[in-house]
Formats: structure tokens, sequence, C-alpha cells
């Protein structure tokens, strides 16, 4: 494919700059304001009960991702295996570790800011992995800072009543916590508000990602991966809202215009498993020039939540934090990828085998496999991280998905 064809860029994306520097650099102001806490938060943690209850938040997956972008983990991980954490451990983990033993962090060129805001608390979930405790708990020490989790069953298939009851417990322990330790009190209309508000982002941020299933598609995996961040980092404000109903008009007006993500959209493929961050710019450009359009991905749809009917915030949170995929078994996992290949009209997967993350990698009990012989779909499991280049080929990598473009034409002949 010719290098003429552009891309067509989202527009909005110039508003989120500013939005992720407004966020960092008033972070940065209340880790020196006396008057002000800072909270650090898993991504999909109990973060509306930290905003309902004033405090401002920091979520340190966002960090590490910025780490794998700027392709900068590799150096500082050796610092954290040095501390006495695996190697093969989380590189979210290890890097964010390994960063901070080195004092370094993106947000100083970024942002112009010193770093990392420090934590008066710091709260998790381990909905997502195991590695976020441990990963919270050096921090907490580091800071002298309190450090909550909450640990919901796990592997789930069907979630019952008394799986959200025992996580909405959890949740509410952990509000009597804070107020003993801050000296607080929750406001519950406020909670609801923070709740209503993230579910409402939440909401929109899905109906942005399914306008991806017209063709053209005008939205990728890859711009998800950047128009993510609000849905993540500024979960419970009306920013968020405000943003995605942006976003979802400029879509809307795409897919009216029949503009696409790749202009010469040809192939429809998904992606399964966590960004190569690394490495995101030669593996777009390489399915960008290929005419594939990766449509859909599990990884987009991690922040797409359930609404919120009005009711109980509490168990709304618990509800939506145990529902999400990582925390659901092989078959639950498996029958929701088939109905994502379905309503995308996917012709064909990747399968991301993150070598560090193997919580969020599903091409490691025979699932590709089975996907193959049940839909008769090519699929191709790319090996790599999350964050360390050094598990990624790029020769080896580009050359098995140019071999799997063939294979998918091979199909058409």
């Amino acid at each position: 494919m010719s290098r003429s064809v552009k891309r067509v860029v989202i527009q909005t994306q110039q508003r989120l700059r500013t939005l992720l520097r407004d966020y960092f650099v008033d972070l940065d102001a209340a880790a020196s304001d006396p008057a002000r806490r800072v909270a650090w938060c898993t991504s999909v943690g109990p973060c509306e009960i930290l905003t309902a209850m004033g405090f401002d938040v920091f979520f340190p997956e966002n960090h590490g991702a910025m780490l794998g972008a700027r392709k900068v983990s590799h150096k500082h991980i050796p610092l954290a295996v040095a501390a006495g954490y695996c190697a093969e451990s989380c590189s979210y983990m290890t890097s964010d570790i390994g960063a901070s033993i080195a004092g370094y962090s993106p947000l100083q060129e970024s942002y112009g800011i010193a770093g990392t805001p420090t934590p008066d608390l710091l709260v998790y979930s381990t909905n997502q992995c195991r590695e976020v405790q441990d990963w919270f708990s050096f921090f907490g020490r580091k800071h002298e800072a309190a450090v909550l989790g909450v640990c919901p069953p796990t592997h789930l298939g069907r979630v019952g009543a008394d799986d959200v009851a025992f996580v909405r417990k959890q949740i509410l322990n952990m509000v009597s916590q804070i107020e003993d330790s801050f000296k607080l009190q929750m406001d519950w209309d406020r909670l609801r508000e923070v709740v209503a508000l993230s579910s409402r982002a939440s909401t929109l941020w899905l109906e942005v990602l399914e306008t991806a299933r017209t063709r053209p598609a005008p939205f990728s995996f890859f711009d998800g991966l950047i128009h993510m961040a609000p849905v993540i980092v500024m979960r419970g404000s009306q920013v968020a809202v405000d943003y995605y109903e942006t976003l979802l008009v400029e879509m809307k007006q795409r897919v009216a215009d029949g503009v696409g993500a790749v202009p010469a959209e040809k192939w429809r493929l998904y992606w399964e498993g966590m960004p190569i961050w690394p490495k995101l710019r030669e593996v777009s450009e390489k399915f960008f020039d290929l005419n594939a359009v990766i449509a859909a991905s599990t990884y987009c749809n991690s922040w797409a939540f359930e609404p919120f009917d009005g009711g109980d915030p509490l168990e709304w949170m618990a509800k939506t934090s145990i529902e999400i995929f990582i925390n659901r078994d092989e078959n639950t996992k498996q029958a929701f990828l088939v109905d994502m290949f379905q309503k995308f009209g996917i012709e064909g997967a990747i399968f991301h085998n993150a070598r560090t993350c193997p919580n969020n990698t599903n091409s490691r009990f025979g699932m590709a496999q089975r996907l193959r012989e049940e839909l008769g779909m090519p699929i191709l499991v790319l090996d790599g991280d999350l964050s360390d280049v050094r598990f990624f080929s790029t020769a080896q990598s580009m050359t098995n998905i140019e071999a799997f473009i063939e294979q998918l034409e091979g199909r058409q002949r």
C-alpha cells in the first residue's frame, strides 16, 4: 500500500492533550498542598469512593504504560530486580518500582513536573492480578502511607449475588477504614453522583468503541489506546463525560462520511490481550500498510461497565469490579470473544502472549486453538510484553503479521 494514503486525524485528540496536562499538573499541585490528599488506585479499583471522599487520584498502571511507551522500562526493571522483585513479574510493576528507585518519571519530560505524586493512601483491587498488592505495598513502605485492598473472588463464571455481597462488604469496610484514618465522613449522595458520572463516561466510551462495527471502522484499537485515558484516570468526573460526548459526535460523523481509521480497510481483526506499548507505532503502521484495521479488542472494553441505575453505588462498584473480563473463567472469556468476533465482523484475531502478564494473556491454555477449531478463524499468537521490549522481536513479529495477512488473502481465493 502506498504511503501516500494518510490517516485521517481524530480532532478530539487535541483536546485530550490539554486534559491530560491539566490532570497531571493538578496532581502535582495536590501533592504539595497540605490541604489536599492524594490516593493511588488500581485502574479498575474503587476509585469512586476516593473521589467522593475528596482525594485526588493517581493511577500507577497509567504510569507503567507511559514507561513502556517511552521505551525505557528495560532500563529500570534491573533496579527492581536488584531490590528483590522477579524479572518475570508484571513489567508495569517492576519498571515503575525501578523508575522510582532511579528517580525518573516520564511526567518530568511530558509535563514539566517532578514526577509521580506522593500518596497519602494507596488502594488496590486484585480483580486484575496479585501483583498490584505487592506493587502498592512497595510504595506504601517507601512513603509510609496506608495500603488498603479489595480481594474479590476470581476466575468466575456466573457472577452471583453472594459474590457481589462479599465484595460490597469489603468496599464498605474500606470506607470505614478511610473515615477512621483520615477523620473523614462519606457523603453518600456525593458517591452516587460520582458513580453516575463514572457510569456515564463508561457508557459513552462503549458507544465510541461500538462505532467500529461499521465498515470502514472509524476508530481502531490503536486509537482506543490513546482515547481511553479519561475513562481510566478521570473516571467519576464531568470532564470525562464531556470528553466522550465530543468524541462520540466525531465518530458518528466519521461513520456518516465513510471515514475509516484505515482508509483502504480490507481486513477486520481483533486484538486479545495487553498492548505492546514500546512497539505501538511499528505494529500500528504494519497493520495500516496491510489494509488491516483492528476494529475491536478486549483491552479497550475493560472500562466499558454496566450502566448505574441510581440504586446502591457500592453494589454497582462491587458488581462491575468482578464482572470484568480479566476476572472471569475460561468459558466466559471464550464466549465473550465469540460474541465480539460476530458483532464486529472479525476475520482474524491476534492474541498477544505478554510474557510478564500471564493473568491477561489468554493464549496459554488452548483458547486460541479452540477458537480456531470452533470458528475456522485464523488466529496469530504474537510473543511480546506490555512494557519490556526485550521480549519482542520486531523482525520476527512483522514477518509473522505479513504471513498472517497472506493467510487471510489465501482464504479469499
